[in-house]
């Protein structure tokens, strides 16, 4: 997994700088991805931890924007262990699974934890650096294949039909951009088919999580599912 090969040149100018720490017990991994975060314009590297016990004692202490955090730490706590504890201690802390697992079981534990994103780490740079801003904006990324998994499981568990007067409370465009973010599209890539700025796309999912009740993507793909 070869994460550098950066070629990023993202203007975050104006944009608030976001603090990031990154838990995972591979140093490699660890440095790779604190090159690429410490490279980027909007993004700044407040500290790379390589066990839980640390985890659970620095992260309350640095109180980072953001998260990334691996699910196998190669210890008897996980990734998924260290979420659970300090979510309820840091809850302006966003916690984003950054994994090589896959498994239904693995991605929905971790999201019952209290992370809000899950990615792969073969997630390229520039996706990985959206994710992180749009997890700190409120979103809930995650790579396509997670997302596929996660829609899947909404549409076993989904009625054939249930109205939803929040759905049809809806206008055309923001069903539009809700169905694109149940097919797991970042704001950039829905901004791009739909010719709109990734603001303007921004501020229609905050009237869709409005609107719907909720205050993440997986909430409101949820509905979406349910409709």
């Amino acid at each position: 997994m070869v994460l550098l090969n950066l070629g990023l040149n993202m203007n975050f100018e104006h944009m608030k700088e976001i603090s990031v720490c990154i838990v995972d017990d591979n140093r490699e991994l660890r440095n790779a991805l604190e090159e690429i975060i410490s490279m980027s314009e909007g993004y700044k590297c407040v500290g790379t931890i390589g066990t839980p016990e640390e985890a659970i004692l620095q992260i309350p202490i640095l109180r980072p924007d953001v998260v990334l955090m691996d699910i196998n730490l190669g210890a008897e706590a996980s990734g998924i262990d260290c979420v659970r504890v300090l979510k309820p201690r840091i809850t302006g802390t966003n916690f984003m699974m950054c994994t090589v697992y896959e498994e239904n079981e693995k991605i929905f534990e971790a999201l019952s934890a209290g992370a809000s994103g899950y990615i792969l780490k073969k997630t390229d740079p520039p996706r990985m650096l959206e994710a992180i801003r749009e997890l700190y904006e409120g979103g809930a990324p995650m790579s396509s294949q997670i997302a596929r998994k996660v829609v899947a499981a909404f549409q076993q568990k989904a009625p054939v039909a249930q109205e939803s007067s929040e759905l049809d409370d809806l206008s055309a465009r923001e069903k539009e951009i809700l169905e694109f973010l149940s097919k797991g599209l970042m704001y950039k890539e829905i901004a791009a088919e739909l010719y709109l700025s990734p603001e303007t796309v921004r501020k229609h999912v905050y009237h869709i999580y409005e609107k719907l009740h909720v205050n993440n993507r997986v909430a409101a793909v949820n509905k979406f599912y349910r409709r």
